[in-house]
């Protein structure tokens, strides 16, 4: 029955987004540009819908790429009423149908899934003859999953394979299928499964049990997909399964940010939406909430070299949009989507000798950030591959500054932090709640080597502490009367959702791992050719998605970008040119471009 408080829930929403969430049946694609409030849109569409009396909350299924995106997605529909909503990623949907089904379908208990390939590639490789490099595993374990989820035989993975696809250094081809083959044996014959065999799994027992499908297809009416760019050809396959000849299908994504084609998205899906369903509604969110105006202008004038990219402008400001639309982000601030207000510093672009000139210069540039007053997780350095972390960690530490490097273990996975959670049950359990929280907290964390001064030195022990301290932060944060057994409730809460707390610290990261998230202040370094983009990409699709990829990482930024590139990292190394990504901007969107890029532009380019 519908609600007459329902449309009061799309109050907030500006025009494109509001027509977004009443576009509640049929085949609707929503194009939604970098900051512009995606997520609140998609999770405000399906509260308006179940307020409305449209959709039954426990027949939604809302789908996306990662465990911390459905963990807010999830967080966002509880705080709008619909807390019944699944929201999971593909892998997720799909284990617990096939876990559910097993049983009746194949019988017996289901295989035990890997938690990652890499030991298992390595005996694959062993088992050949093979010898391979730590970074060549990881590799070798990325082409198993770019063959599977493209639907590839082994047949047609080595004609792909020979075709031209890059392989890692010193595998060819024939090494190539023989490891894989080698690699599918041994998990057969310990009876395993990988992630991309469960959407396999679960995608031929749709196919093979009418009944199975039929019951799925009960359980589930309603689809939405995020980050619909990043589909690969197997998970659209499972999604057409799932939805059967109906059309109650919501995607959002944006081709401009397609940076995972390596793994075998394609965003083929989500631009030709409309020749597969032309009935299909299309709806654009071009407003953006996040950045500066510079910060924009920039965005654009690397976009528009982007086949099927939005033109983003400046949203109008927005109390409610724009606190949402930033709620989530690391070191979010209140000035968030609101930095035009604070001044608009052009994006500048600064070229050094050496690796560990940019590096120094980065962390003296964050030291004065912080000392005017910004947050250090509100801050972060990205580049293109991990090995480019080394020295700016180095620059940093020798700095003081503390920084955590995205990739490392997860907050709530951390040693220290596992210990901490036991201790404070077992604390929970034995006291009987009549000393305030923060003492409680504090007895326990101070037994485990906290203090209310961080330590002097750096490294691993400074990164134990803010660990810790994050917890104590957490429980001074807490309502007054909150009793250390809801605390502990609460960071168990909190492991499952992947909420990890802020914990004062510059985050080092690839552009890649930077990916839906944002900082007050972006430092984008090494953008030099064979760095961004990267060496082996050779075609002209690798290309473009390197410079998908430098897209990604301007609009990571809201109030203060700045660029870099050293000409050389070491005394074997040859002179670097700047990135070929620089060549279609100039100095109304770049302050330094022609001081940088046309003193180091090679002649005739």
């Amino acid at each position: 029955m519908a609600d007459a408080a329902g449309p009061s829930l799309l109050s907030g929403l500006n025009d494109a987004q509001r027509e977004a969430a009443l576009a509640l049946v049929g085949t609707v694609r929503i194009l939604a540009g970098a900051g512009t409030g995606k997520t609140r849109t998609i999770t405000h569409r399906i509260a308006y819908g179940i307020r409305m009396g449209v959709y039954d909350p426990s027949r939604v299924l809302a789908l996306t790429f990662t465990t911390k995106a459905a963990g807010e997605m999830r967080e966002r529909l509880r705080a709008l009423g619909a807390p019944s909503v699944q929201a999971r990623t593909f892998h997720a949907a799909a284990l617990s149908q096939l876990s559910y089904f097993w049983p009746h379908t194949i019988g017996g208990t289901a295989p035990r899934i890997l938690g990652g390939k890499s030991r298992l590639v390595a005996d694959a490789a062993q088992r050949i003859g093979l010898r391979v490099s730590p970074s060549a595993v990881r590799d070798l374990a990325g082409e198993i999953e770019w063959r599977k989820v493209s639907e590839l035989s082994l047949e047609a993975y080595a004609a792909a394979a020979a075709a031209g696809r890059a392989l890692p250094e010193g595998v060819d081809v024939e090494h190539a299928v023989a490891l894989q083959q080698a690699y599918e044996d041994l998990k057969d014959e310990q009876s395993r499964m990988d992630f991309e065999d469960v959407l396999l799994a679960t995608a031929g027992m749709l196919e093979l049990e009418p009944w199975v499908t039929q019951r799925v297809r009960q359980q589930y009416r309603f689809f939405v997909v995020d980050e619909f760019q990043d589909v690969s050809p197997l998970q659209h396959r499972l999604l057409g399964l799932w939805l059967g000849e109906r059309r109650e299908l919501c995607v959002v994504g944006d081709a401009a940010q397609t940076i995972y084609s390596f793994t075998g998205a394609r965003s083929s899906y989500l631009t030709e939406f409309d020749r597969r369903y032309p009935d299909a509604r299309t709806v654009r969110l071009e407003g953006n909430y996040r950045s500066t105006r510079s910060i924009i202008a920039l965005a654009n004038a690397v976009s528009r070299e982007i086949p099927h990219s939005l033109e983003l402008e400046p949203a109008a400001t927005s109390a409610a949009v724009t606190s949402s639309a930033s709620a989530a982000a690391p070191g979010a601030s209140p000035a968030a989507g609101r930095a035009g207000a604070r001044g608009d510093r052009r994006p500048d672009l600064t070229a050094f000798e050496r690796d560990e000139e940019e590096a120094r210069t980065v962390a003296a540039r964050i030291r004065a950030e912080i000392e005017g007053g910004a947050a250090p997780s509100s801050i972060a350095v990205l580049f293109r591959t991990n090995v480019q972390s080394a020295p700016f960690e180095a620059a940093l530490q020798d700095a003081g500054i503390p920084f955590a490097v995205a990739g490392a273990k997860r907050f709530f996975e951390r040693v220290e932090v596992r210990q901490a959670l036991v201790a404070l049950r077992a604390e929970a359990v034995q006291r009987d709640d009549r000393l305030p929280l923060f003492q409680s907290v504090s007895n326990v964390l101070r037994d485990l080597g906290w203090s209310q001064e961080p330590p002097a030195s750096t490294g691993a022990v400074r990164e134990r502490w803010n660990a810790l301290d994050a917890l104590m932060r957490l429980a001074d944060g807490q309502p007054e009367g909150v009793t250390l057994q809801e605390f502990v409730a609460e960071l168990a809460h909190r492991a499952t959702m992947n909420a990890d707390p802020d914990l004062r610290a510059v985050t080092l990261t690839t552009v890649h791992a930077a990916k839906g998230l944002e900082w007050d202040c972006v430092h984008l370094a090494g953008l030099a050719d064979g760095l961004l983009p990267i060496s082996y990409a050779r075609t002209p699709d690798a290309v473009e998605e390197e410079r998908r990829l430098f897209y990604v990482a301007v609009t990571r930024a809201r109030r203060t970008l700045r660029l870099s590139y050293a000409r050389g990292g070491g005394q074997r190394e040859g002179e670097r040119a700047p990135s070929r990504f620089l060549a279609g901007l100039d100095s109304r969107t770049l302050d330094g471009i022609d001081g940088a890029w046309r003193a180091d532009r090679p002649t005739g380019r």
